[in-house]
């Protein structure tokens, strides 16, 4: 009797979470495999045997009430814990298996991360991998992804991540746009044209540094994009000076399509991260997939 009733307050707890988590009762519903009015029925009960209103509903939304928030964020943390912690022993005794869902940036994703899918699904047959591209970091609780990859630097949040690899940057141009504007100092980059990623807060912005001096610099976005390959397109029509990823355009590079700009300076490496959920319990093949990663990515 009493493990029925536990196990009757669980499933209305991950009601409740799922319902938080997706902002949405249909939504929540669609993911747990029950009706609408289930779900519904489910946090009303749970909030019946409280005693407390967790859900201020409206016709168009839910959120969450004072109590509701503090019951969130316990039992997130506590239903993380409980449901990892089967999923590691179950994964280890029966072999790793599940839905891995991840999501990388397009361009890099597609370099690095793609070739290594099947090397880890051959490694672990179970494995069902999702694969998306460009998710936001919101949308690992939303979506229920396990980890997401990203370049740069990360913004703080509630998530955790990891540093993978580190990857270079370089001011780069087209010969004809050189040929147009004489860039010999870092002042220079001031009065020219740029093409910015419009993913980054200050995207003219950067700190270059020689053997004998580092300065900063700022230029004016003539051009952007939030897309890499985007801006390498405009880059090579000559429409401004660009920061990519030196992965990106070594082919431009080496056929002359593009050229460095300021040689003889360096920009900050870049780092490689994956973010996912601040649980104590990180799945089992959540963890072997990092794990694998840094081992392929590093150096």
């Amino acid at each position: 009797m009493l493990r029925t009733a536990l196990h009757t307050q669980f499933n209305r707890v991950q009601t409740f979470l799922a319902v938080v988590d997706f902002g949405s009762f249909t939504k929540a519903a669609d993911f747990l495999g029950i009706s609408k009015a289930m779900a519904s029925q489910h946090v009303k009960a749970l909030e019946q045997a409280l005693g407390v209103t967790l859900l201020l509903r409206t016709t168009r939304a839910v959120a969450l009430s004072e109590t509701g928030q503090g019951f969130y964020d316990d039992f997130k943390v506590i239903v993380a814990d409980v449901e990892g912690a089967f999923d590691t022993v179950m994964q280890r005794h029966n072999g790793v298996s599940g839905r891995l869902r991840i999501s990388t940036t397009g361009e890099y994703g597609e370099r690095f991360i793609l070739p290594l899918i099947p090397v880890f699904a051959a490694r672990y047959p179970g494995l069902s991998i999702s694969y998306d591209i460009d998710s936001a970091l919101n949308d690992l609780v939303a979506e229920r992804l396990d980890l997401v990859v990203r370049l740069g630097t990360l913004v703080d949040s509630n998530l955790r991540s990891r540093q993978l690899a580190e990857y270079d940057i370089l001011l780069v141009a087209a010969p004809d746009f050189l040929a147009r504007h004489v860039i010999t100092q870092p002042a220079d980059l001031a009065h020219v044209p740029w093409i910015a990623n419009s993913n980054l807060q200050s995207p003219t912005t950067w700190t270059l540094q020689s053997t004998a001096q580092t300065v900063s610099v700022s230029g004016r976005a003539a051009h952007q994009s939030n897309v890499s390959h985007a801006i390498r397109a405009l880059a090579c029509a000559a429409l401004g000076v660009a920061v990519l990823p030196a992965w990106l355009v070594e082919h431009d590079l080496a056929c002359g399509r593009l050229q460095r700009v300021l040689p003889d300076y360096r920009l900050p490496a870049q780092p490689v991260s994956v973010v996912y959920p601040n649980s104590s319990h990180v799945p089992y093949r959540t963890r072997l997939f990092i794990d694998f990663l840094s081992e392929h990515l590093q150096g």
